[in-house]
């Protein structure tokens, strides 16, 4: 992989599996289930009170039982809702699927009430569900729907003289199924209530589907009561990407009817389109385990597992028994198991250009989800001395939690999860976070103490954390050459640790013996190569040594790291002064930083133009509001660039300045060398000026 996509191949292949989601939804595997279920209303009436729970009498009411066509796919009710309470049973075993879809759905046979188990903080409140009857009073009935308010008798020629009566808050009445009484007295709670409020009344209402429901459910559930509409707009948002909105959708569709084994299922897709993988496989394994033939939560799983590179989990899934397995993903799973078999071995005989190869390849091929697979590509660059991208790797793999029934699979010998600890150990070794290492590979310990590389890394990683505090405590009691020893010892341990090679480059500059401390600074930087300290420690080396174009070089590097460090400047001016000196160029008149030259004469400024190194000239007027402006930027200029010389001048006190400089527009800025003209600006952006000046002062 080429080094400059190293920091966010992460991200572009985790991506890479939402957008593969989506626009594969002519797949039978990776999109949410469109099939429609003719259910007709969505909840059955409510449980009746058991015999002796309440006062009232018990009365037989009458069901009246529809059944819808196989072949319908509206969702509506067959016939109509008469006054008795109606239950709706559908033939149908098509839920949440594509109309035209050949593969079978999650049955609703079985189906028990039970608490819908919220995904959501929003989703609607419980509904009961399954045929029941409700006791009430068997004569005295009105018609359904009549509001009763509290302390108020409805009196109607439908009352019977053989009646008992219900108490309602301060007044008593007879009322008819379906009722909505507001009340308030202070009745005792009636057992068996079936609705209502704190003070017992029983407030059961009947919408317009044949729904029962009772207090705020009722509000609830008339203003979305239908899962399956609550699907099908689910459908929409994912299909236009609306990630989030679609599984609001679907969590209140689960809220209502949790049994649906379509409704898991298409969470498990928005949950992916999130990279929410945990929960993903959580919600496929939900829908299996209700309707363990739903062919299509298991390839989904399957496909899923393969993305996070579970090869095993995989198989199950996609190679279900006496299924056709979907072609695309079978191709995938084999290349994947290709590819981490050739990853397996190269990693084996320490061969670490191939396994970064073999592991970018079962990336490539599906498995663009694998922490371990990315763990792997971090391992490989690290071993090939490519510390930064190794981190940059680390830093983005994605995360998922342990999934307690997958925590034994492996890769590599060991578990995955140890296998993720062991490589964050390395690197973090490798940067000199030496905390950090040992609390990873005591983790990786935990998991895989038996395994000889996990043991062998954590007596190392104690045996280098200790080494170098020994080395550091030398240092700062100045005995360097103890010292020297003691980081020595470390690197025995780990002969790729940049930061003990520093750390010893520095007790050799300390002892004057600069070329040994070049040559560690070299190591190191070798193995890290943006690794600041190294890189000053070597220029400072450089400079002892009068190798004063490699100072300039390593100082212009720096320079360019750190453009606000006073003395990475200056130390970039001293060498350059004496690189100057040293080629026999004139330096008189170089000086570091400084404010900005007020020039007002023609000989004047003919003069300081000539001068070394680059010249920055500001042609301005004292009116003009431009000029102002950019003006305090020049004096931040002169900070950052000590070897550059800034000049001013006003055109309307120096004329014939401007005059010969052709100057007829302000601000103008004017770069001169050996006083030439290199580069002219008129009204430039402080970016602009900045990146002029940038990169004459190289």
């Amino acid at each position: 992989m080429p080094h400059s996509r190293r920091g966010s191949v992460s991200e572009i292949r985790i991506d890479a599996l939402s957008d593969r989601l989506r626009s594969s939804f002519g797949s039978e595997v990776n999109k949410p289930d469109f099939r429609e279920l003719d259910l007709g209303s969505p909840v059955s009436p409510l449980p009746g009170r058991r015999n002796g729970g309440s006062a009232a009498t018990t009365a037989t009411t009458t069901t009246t039982t529809t059944t819808s066509s196989s072949s319908s796919s509206s969702g509506s009710v067959s016939g109509r809702a008469g006054p008795g309470l109606v239950s709706k049973k559908s033939d149908s075993n098509n839920s949440g699927e594509l109309s035209g879809s050949a593969e079978s759905s999650p049955a609703t046979r079985g189906f028990r009430p039970r608490h819908a188990r919220s995904h959501s903080a929003g989703a609607p409140s419980l509904i009961y569900s399954g045929a029941c009857s409700v006791n009430s009073p068997p004569l005295s009935t009105l018609p359904t729907g009549n509001i009763c308010p509290s302390g108020k008798i409805l009196k109607t020629g439908m009352a019977s003289k053989a009646t008992k009566t219900d108490v309602l808050g301060s007044g008593t009445g007879n009322y008819g199924h379906g009722s909505i009484m507001r009340g308030g007295g202070g009745a005792p709670k009636t057992a068996g209530a079936v609705g209502g409020g704190t003070d017992g009344s029983v407030a059961i209402a009947m919408n317009s589907r044949g729904l029962m429901i009772g207090g705020e459910t009722m509000k609830r559930g008339m203003r979305s009561s239908d899962p399956e509409e609550m699907k099908r707009l689910g459908n929409e948002h994912y299909k236009k990407g609306n990630f989030h909105e679609a599984l609001n959708l679907y969590e209140k569709a689960i809220a209502i009817l949790p049994g649906n084994a379509a409704y898991h299922c298409n969470r498990a897709a928005a949950l992916i389109g999130l990279k929410r993988f945990t929960e993903a496989v959580r919600e496929c394994e939900e829908a299996i385990r209700l309707d363990p033939k739903y062919i299509r939560a298991h390839h989904r799983l399957g496909s899923l597992f393969l993305s996070v590179g579970q090869v095993e989990n995989a198989r199950r899934h996609i190679c279900l028994p006496g299924h056709q397995p979907d072609l695309i993903e079978l191709q995938k799973l084999e290349a994947v198991e290709k590819h981490i078999g050739k990853c397996n071995d190269a990693r084996k005989v320490g061969d670490w250009r191939i396994t970064l190869r073999e592991a970018d390849a079962a990336i490539a091929a599906g498995a663009d989800a694998s922490p371990q697979l990315f763990a792997c590509q971090a391992e490989a660059l690290l071993k090939l001395h490519q510390l930064d991208d190794a981190h940059s790797v680390l830093s983005n793999i994605p995360k998922m939690e342990a999934l307690a029934a997958y925590s034994q699979l492996k890769i590599f010998g060991m578990r995955t999860e140890a296998y993720l600890f062991f490589v964050q150990a390395q690197i973090e070794l490798a940067l000199g976070r030496f905390e950090n290492a040992i609390g990873a590979i005591e983790r990786a310990w935990q998991l895989e103490s038996k395994n000889i590389e996990v043991s062998d890394l954590f007596n190392n990683v104690r045996l280098v954390s200790r080494a170098r505090n020994r080395g550091n405590d030398l240092f700062k009691s100045e005995r360097f050459t103890e010292a020297c020893a003691a980081y020595g010892e470390g690197l025995r341990y780990d002969p790729s640790n940049s930061v003990l090679y520093c750390n010893r480059a520095a007790c050799w500059y300390k002892l004057g013996q600069w070329e040994n401390s070049v040559g560690d600074c070299n190591q190191a930087l070798r193995i890290h190569p943006s690794y600041t300290k190294a890189l000053l420690r070597r220029a400072a080396s450089y400079m002892k040594l009068e190798r004063w174009a490699e100072a300039a070089r390593d100082y212009e590097i720096l320079k360019r790291e750190l453009p606000y460090d006073n003395e990475v400047a200056e130390s970039l001016f001293h060498a350059q002064v004496a690189l100057k000196k040293s080629r026999g160029e004139d330096i008189y008149n170089m000086k570091f930083g400084g404010e900005v030259e007020i020039v007002s004469g023609l000989d004047q400024f003919r003069a300081a133009i000539s001068s070394p190194g680059a010249s920055v000239v500001h042609f301005k007027t004292a009116s003009n509001v431009q000029c102002k402006q950019i003006a305090p930027f020049l004096d931040t200029l002169c900070t950052r660039y000590p070897s550059i010389n800034f000049l001013m001048v006003d055109v309307e006190e120096s004329p014939a300045i401007a005059n010969a400089e052709n100057v007829r527009i302000v601000p103008t800025f004017k770069i001169y060398k050996k006083s030439s003209r290199v580069k002219e600006m008129v009204c430039p952006s402080p970016e602009v000026l900045e990146s002029s000046v940038r990169h004459y002062s190289t």
